[in-house]
């Protein structure tokens, strides 16, 4: 199927429903196996992990778009980028509610102190606050109200959210020092961040380029 083709199936009026469906399989089955016991000896822990992992996942999706976007010059990927982005939220707080309610019990105190004493767990904890703005702006009324540049830049804290999320998964990982799925996601995300850095700096010196023949011309 050329661009075209794949531009057109993009905007189907089914995709939307279909990618909503798909991104939720994870957690529905993260509840049917809490029901029946296919969680394993410890299944708060499956639960926080499980969540922790999808969360990850959503967020490389979500960085994902705007490469292929531009690389296989599929405009239409841009109309999914909003829901991948708050099923990264959904994951989080999931991941977030799994931690607090069935490891610590909702106890609001002890979950200040863990937060205050463990740093990956702040780390986490920061990132999660870093994405509730986002997901609370994500409606096309919140873009005319912010204004579209102050909304831009509102948004970019994904990026570093991104960063935070690598930390706070490679410090709980550090206790066992298993790093192999940190390296994983590490590369992925590091990757894409990395090809917005090379695309802004690249346009950085296509407009100095466009700047300095203009100016030879003003002098002719």
């Amino acid at each position: 199927m050329n661009t075209a083709g794949l531009n057109r199936l993009l905007v189907a009026r089914m995709v939307k429903p279909v990618l909503f469906a798909t991104c939720l399989l994870p957690a529905l089955w993260l509840v049917y196996a809490a029901a029946f016991d296919r969680l394993g000896a410890n299944p708060t822990e499956a639960l926080i992990r499980s969540t922790g992992d999808w969360t990850l996942r959503m967020l490389c999706l979500v960085l994902a778009v705007t490469p292929l976007r531009v690389v296989l010059k599929l405009p239409a990927l841009a109309r999914l980028r909003r829901m991948l982005g708050l099923y990264v939220y959904v994951y989080a707080a999931l991941h977030l509610l799994c931690y607090a309610g069935f490891d610590m019990g909702l106890d609001v105190d002890d979950i200040a102190r863990d937060i205050a004493k463990r740093p990956f767990i702040l780390v986490g904890f920061t990132a999660f606050l870093l994405l509730t703005p986002l997901a609370a702006t994500s409606w096309s009324r919140a873009i005319r109200w912010l204004g579209a540049a102050r909304w831009q830049l509102l948004h970019r804290l994904v990026y570093a959210v991104a960063v935070l999320a690598i930390l706070h998964f490679y410090w709980m990982r550090a206790g066992k020092h298993n790093f192999a799925e940190v390296q994983v996601y590490g590369t992925v995300l590091g990757s894409l961040l990395a090809w917005r850095l090379w695309r802004a700096w690249s346009g950085q010196r296509s407009r100095s380029a466009v700047g300095r023949l203009g100016g030879d011309q003003g002098l002719r």
